[in-house]
């Protein structure tokens, strides 16, 4: 079937986890005759969740690529994960998709994850119909989750349909739409239909007036029309509801259980006949070599014209290699075509095209623009690459993904295994945008940076299963800094003779704590001051005032540069040192044994005796972090920081979560979002980011320095 960019329908699956996003979209492809029968989570067999730890864990980690056919549309599926972990995935699912099929749990309502993604689609503005599932489970409460999605959502979210009965005798839905009810065998599968029985007439025609205003107020001619006749033909209301839903000024609300396999039809037809093809979407925003160029700053949707791809997500695939996941932003993508890499500047040739479903890839001769394909063994393009021809002067603008708010050590591993591990590690972040490996130089640790524990558990389980490299988590090590609190004086003279010229250089310095526009303690006649950025942070005040020859000046570099060697490795706990003025106001030196290493030795060495007696002060990093909780958890959230020395600074409400502002040490962040999700029971979110370093309470300076 020749597919049209008007055909093609993008569709991102949407929740929190257990809300049966995998099995839903099993669904789709057994509706759609791609699968004999649907696969089951539980027993491993769905085309989703098809990696071995995805298996083993019986829940998504990855987002995985499906499509099927219906009625003229290809609807492209993208099944990802609902665990706040990997919302990486999410992220990169919704930058391609046109419509968001948010499932919601009949029996838990809106739960933590969906809100937070909820913030993500408003700000892709992606149009989002609502699909309340497993309304076969015995506590399954359809109207309280209306209720909850209207309440946190807003007034625009509208049922089409509701079940007529819940629970274990699930099996009849009726649809305000199409004023019909749809009967399903006890098995599931295809649905009879039926007129609304008269007991629930009214109740549909109320939810079908909404609609019909819903559709007829994005239009003006509908709005006329509406107003003539007092109702809207099917054909005016489709047209009605896709104006509306694409505008995002409806949110439908779908019922279903996709475990017994009735519902998932009526959706699929909704996708087919009133959600957004990537052509109505609104054109992608451009990033620019050059902000004074004329023109369009965004890009349209059409299949004529130069090809622009855009790479989502890659993924490296045992015997295959990388696989690099992309949509078709503009023009038709041919198999073989050369691109250019925009941010690698690396030529690229996409020798092979496929379409995918899961593990499962099917060759494609060309795709036109909207679509998403695969492609294998690209050499130097990555997640959030643009591929365009040669001469392009702009990008497709990239995903912003969220900051890390999880941070572990490893553990040294054995020599031979530091450069396997780390081209292992750096393989992985190339992959994840939402993960960072560090080898710091400052801690001199191995750092991975991540969204929460289970996000580097999967790193750690990769590492070893994947690569065969043993590898062990440690508690990361925080980058104190160091200071004084007040005056420091000191003479160093070095002296060293072994047989020819020796090394001589002798040093009188005082130190100060620096701030910006100090001025020169009264008996120091400053020559020279220099104020050195540290590329750690703080600031180097050097100052040269030397009188009457004592030090040449040609040493005075040599000096410096031993001062900034020994801030690198702090006094007190080996810390970076910083926010520091230094004055060098005398010393001698010898006519043939002084030298640059000389002074440089005698600098370092009077720095940290004059450092020592200026009451030094160890710093620690501090940074801001939000919670978002539920009212009846708040209580044990703010006991849980104020035993992390957490500084409580603002409480407010947000929505019907309340919301805790608080500035608590890094020390004491870690594993906190494993434990805000154990006191919470998951009905809490938080994010974090340095906010400056704050002088550490005197028993913890003491404990550090002793350690």
């Amino acid at each position: 079937m020749s597919i049209q960019s008007k055909d093609l329908r993008n569709v991102v699956l949407l929740g929190h986890s257990g809300s049966g996003k995998t099995t839903f979209s099993e669904c789709m492809l057994f509706e759609a005759g791609k699968l004999k029968r649907p696969g089951k989570v539980d027993e491993g067999t769905t085309v989703s969740d098809h990696t071995m730890i995805e298996k083993e864990r019986g829940n998504s980690i990855f987002s995985t690529l499906m499509n099927v056919p219906w009625k003229s549309s290809k609807i492209n599926i993208i099944d990802t994960p609902g665990l706040d972990d990997f919302v990486g995935e999410v992220i990169a699912g919704l930058k391609v998709a046109d419509t968001g099929l948010m499932m919601i749990n009949a029996k838990s309502g809106v739960e933590v994850s969906t809100e937070l993604i909820w913030d993500y689609v408003q700000r892709f503005q992606t149009p989002t119909v609502f699909v309340v599932n497993h309304c076969d489970h015995e506590r399954a409460d359809y109207a309280q989750s209306l209720e909850q999605m209207q309440e946190r959502f807003g007034s625009k979210v509208l049922p089409v349909q509701y079940p007529l009965n819940e629970e274990g005798d699930f099996h009849k839905i009726v649809d305000a739409l199409r004023m019909i009810m749809y009967v399903f065998p006890k098995e599931g599968g295809k649905p009879s239909k039926e007129q609304i029985p008269s007991s629930e007439l009214q109740q549909a025609q109320a939810m079908h007036l909404a609609l019909v205003e819903a559709a007829a107020e994005n239009d003006e001619e509908l709005m006329e029309k509406y107003f003539d006749a007092g109702s809207l033909n099917e054909e005016e209301l489709a047209k009605g509801l896709t104006i509306a839903l694409a505008k995002q000024e409806v949110y439908p609300v779908f019922c279903c259980s996709a475990l017994m396999n009735m519902g998932s039809g009526r959706v699929m037809g909704f996708l087919h006949d009133i959600a957004p093809s990537p052509v109505d979407r609104p054109a992608a925003p451009l990033k620019m070599d050059n902000l004074e160029v004329e023109g369009e700053d965004s890009l349209e949707c059409k299949s004529d014209g130069e090809p622009s791809v855009f790479i989502f997500k890659t993924l490296s695939e045992p015997k295959v290699g990388r696989l690099s996941y992309f949509k078709v932003y503009a023009g038709t993508v041919s198999s073989g075509v050369d691109l250019l890499n925009r941010e690698t500047s690396s030529q690229e040739r996409m020798s092979q095209l496929f379409t995918a479903n899961g593990k499962d890839r099917e060759a494609a001769e060309e795709l036109v623009a909207g679509d998403l394909g695969v492609t294998v063994k690209l050499r130097n393009s990555h997640t959030n690459n643009t591929l365009v021809p040669k001469g392009t002067e702009w990008s497709i603008a990239p995903i912003e993904f969220p900051a890390s708010r999880f941070r572990v050590g490893v553990s040294p591993p054995e020599k031979g295994q530091i450069e396997k591990l780390a081209m292992a590690l750096h393989a992985i972040e190339e992959e994840d945008p939402t993960f960072r490996f560090e080898q710091s130089k400052e801690l001199s640790q191995i750092l991975l940076h991540g969204q929460g524990e289970l996000h580097l558990d999967l790193v750690k389980y990769r590492i070893e299963k994947v690569n065969n490299i043993e590898m062990q988590y440690e508690r990361p090590k925080i980058p104190y800094r160091e200071t004084i609190r007040q005056e420091g004086n000191a003479v160093y003279r070095h002296k060293k003779q072994s047989g020819g010229s020796g090394q001589f250089g002798e040093v009188h310095m005082k130190v100060l704590p620096y701030s910006e526009g100090m001025a020169a303690p009264n008996n120091m006649n400053v020559r020279h001051s220099e104020v050195v950025q540290l590329e750690w942070g703080g600031k180097l005040q050097f100052n040269n005032c030397i009188v009457g020859g004592a030090i040449d000046n040609k040493y005075m570099n040599a000096i410096k540069k031993g001062i900034l060697q020994r801030m690198e490795d702090g006094p007190l706990t080996g810390s970076y040192c910083r926010d520091i003025a230094v004055f060098v106001y005398d010393g001698k030196m010898h006519a043939v044994d002084s030298n640059d290493m000389a002074f440089q030795l005698a600098g370092a060495a009077a720095f940290k005796e004059a450092f020592q007696q200026a009451n030094p002060l160890l710093l620690e990093p501090i940074y801001d972090l939000e919670v978002l909780c539920s009212g009846n958890v708040m209580g044990d959230v703010m006991t849980d920081l104020q035993s992390r020395r957490a500084i409580i600074i603002g409480m407010d409400a947000e929505g019907h979560y309340q919301k805790i502002q608080a500035k608590v040490p890094l020390a004491e962040l870690y594993k906190y979002s494993s434990s805000l999700r154990s006191i919470s029971q998951g009905l809490a979110k938080f994010k974090r980011s340095f906010s400056e370093f704050s002088p550490c309470p005197k028993d913890v300076q003491q404990k550090l320095q002793n350690a």
